[in-house]
């Protein structure tokens, strides 16, 4: 992979890169139909990675429908699927890992330790293998994007980190390759999660500017759903992670709950659309 796309670069193409756990829905084609428009070449990766899946958590369970990948990748004119077998990306002799530092150990790195050093690893050797100008990451993974783009600041990474809006089904609930874990009542409840925040953020549009009323305001609407248990919910900086004495235009509500077995995320931009 990685002569394929030094070849295109040498040729003066930009290339766009999707990074993909695979079992592929409507929200990774969105970040492939922008890295389409955006760029001469994408390429598009396909690994589960087990760096970033804690002891417990759901690695040999996850979805890996890759030849189903693969077809719905192919029609939508991707130039390139790299799908690695894990001693490619971790060989016998592998011993380094990326340490994302204190923004890594809230929120989802206070949840599942050792997650982001996992995740910006394998960005990294990703980003090395397959030369891109951009990489395109959904913004439903909020504190991923963020510790992913302290990763090309701080290491001085000639690639740009794009942000693509959260893709959501018809009735809210943000597309993720997890949604298959929930049984249908529990599907039913599943779209609360974006009902709660967006409540938070038409709170906040009407004048409220106070995190722990915003805050407050998505707990109530979440323990009303059983069967659901709240991990967090916070109102943060958007670089910094910091919880701000006032909420402002670009603030980020971000939610973790568990349903059922199931754990599900989502965010708001408060005042904003995108990051």
């Amino acid at each position: 992979m990685q002569e394929q796309a030094i070849a295109w670069r040498h040729a003066g193409d930009d290339i766009g890169l999707v990074p993909t756990m695979g079992a592929l829905h409507a929200g990774h084609d969105s970040l492939v139909s922008r890295a389409r428009r955006d760029n001469q070449r994408v390429i598009v990766s396909v690994f589960v990675n087990p760096a970033q899946f804690g002891p417990h958590e759901d690695f040999e369970q996850y979805p890996r429908p890759f030849e189903q990948d693969r077809a719905r990748l192919e029609a939508l004119g991707v130039d390139a699927v790299f799908h690695p077998p894990v001693d490619q990306i971790y060989p016998p002799a592998f011993r380094t890992r990326v340490d994302p530092g204190p923004l890594g150990e809230v929120l989802e790195g206070k949840s599942r330790p050792g997650h982001f050093g996992g995740v910006l690893t394998v960005v990294l050797k990703l980003l090395n293998l397959t030369q891109p100008k951009r990489a395109y990451f959904g913004q439903k993974d909020f504190q991923q994007v963020v510790l992913v783009r302290q990763l090309v600041r701080d290491l001085g990474l000639p690639v740009r980190i794009v942000a693509v809006p959260t893709v959501r089904e018809a009735d809210g609930l943000a597309m993720s390759s997890r949604n298959a874990y929930l049984d249908p009542s529990q599907r039913q409840l599943a779209p609360v999660i974006h009902q709660a925040v967006t409540e938070a953020a038409q709170a906040f549009t009407a004048g409220e500017t106070d995190p722990t009323r915003l805050e407050s305001l998505t707990i109530a609407r979440l323990a009303k759903i059983p069967g659901l248990a709240i991990d967090y919910v916070a109102v943060v900086d958007d670089t910094t992670l910091s919880r701000p004495l006032r909420a402002a235009p670009g603030g980020v509500l971000v939610v973790a709950v568990k349903l059922g077995s199931t754990r599900l995320i989502d965010n708001v931009v408060l005042g904003a659309e995108r990051l």
